[in-house]
C-alpha cells in the first residue's frame, strides 16, 4: 500500500512538473491544450488507479474471508477449551478410580495367591500322610489283623479282626479323615471308646500313625476283655 501511495506521488509531481512548464511557455497560445492535458492526465490517472482498485478488491474479500474464519476457528477453539474443562475432572475422578479398582485387583490377586500357597501347602501335607498310612498298610494288615480301606470323602477305614478271642473274626471299625486344616479326625468309631479323644489329640501332637494305631488295638483289646 505505501509502494502505491508513493507511486501516485510521483505521476501527481510529473503532472504539475509538466504543467507549469508548459504554462510557463505557452502560456497565452496553449490555454485549451493544457486544459486537455489536464483532463487526459487525470483520465489516464483515474483509468490507472480505478484498475489497481479493482485488482485489490478480490484481495480484501479474501482477506476478510480469512479475517472470519480466524474469528469463527478462535470462537471453536473457545468452545472446545470450555468443553475441555468442564470434562477435565470428570477424566481426573475416572483415572482415581481406575487406580483404586487396579489396586484392588493386585490386592485381590496377592490374597489369592497366598491362599493357593497355603492350599497347596496344606493338599500336600494331606498328601503325605495318607502315603504314610498307605506305607503301613502291609504290616498291619500282616500282622495285626489289620484291613484298611477307602471310603467316601476320602477317609481311611482300619477294620480290626483277632481281638475278641470268642470271636476272631468279629470286626472293630474306626474311622479317620483329614480335616480342612490338615489334621487327623477320627469320624467313627465302633464300638465307642472312651480314650478315642485322648488318642486323636496325642496323634496330632506327635504325628506318629503307627502308634495311634496301635493304641486303638489296645484300646479295643481291653473293652473285649469287660
Amino acid at each position: 500500500a505505501e509502494d502505491e501511495v508513493s507511486l501516485f506521488e510521483k505521476d501527481m509531481k510529473e503532472f504539475w512538473i509538466q504543467f507549469k512548464i508548459s504554462y510557463g511557455t505557452e502560456q497565452n497560445n496553449q490555454t485549451s491544450a493544457l486544459r486537455d492535458l489536464c483532463k487526459q492526465t487525470i483520465e489516464a490517472l483515474s483509468k490507472k488507479w480505478s484498475q489497481k482498485l479493482k485488482e485489490e478488491d478480490p484481495m480484501i474479500d479474501k482477506i476478510q474471508e480469512y479475517n472470519n474464519e480466524i474469528v469463527q476457528q478462535s470462537k471453536y477453539i473457545a468452545e472446545k477449551e470450555e468443553q475441555l474443562t468442564e470434562i477435565k475432572p470428570k477424566l481426573n475422578q475416572e483415572e482415581e478410580q481406575q487406580k483404586n479398582l487396579n489396586d484392588s485387583i493386585q490386592e485381590l490377586k496377592e490374597e489369592l495367591k497366598k491362599k493357593m500357597e497355603i492350599k497347596s501347602s496344606k493338599s500336600n501335607a494331606a498328601k503325605e500322610k495318607v502315603e504314610q498310612v498307605s506305607k503301613i498298610k502291609t504290616l498291619f494288615e500282616e500282622h495285626l489283623g489289620l484291613e484298611m480301606r477307602r471310603i467316601h470323602d476320602e477317609q481311611l477305614q482300619f477294620i480290626f479282626r483277632h481281638i475278641d478271642h470268642k470271636d476272631p473274626d468279629k470286626p472293630y471299625i474306626c474311622t479317620i479323615s483329614i480335616n480342612g486344616q490338615g489334621d487327623y479326625e477320627v469320624t467313627s468309631c465302633t464300638p465307642p471308646l472312651d480314650c478315642i479323644a485322648e488318642l486323636q489329640l496325642k496323634l496330632r501332637e506327635t504325628n506318629n500313625f503307627s502308634a495311634f494305631v496301635a493304641n486303638i488295638r489296645k484300646a479295643f483289646t481291653a473293652l473285649s476283655y469287660k
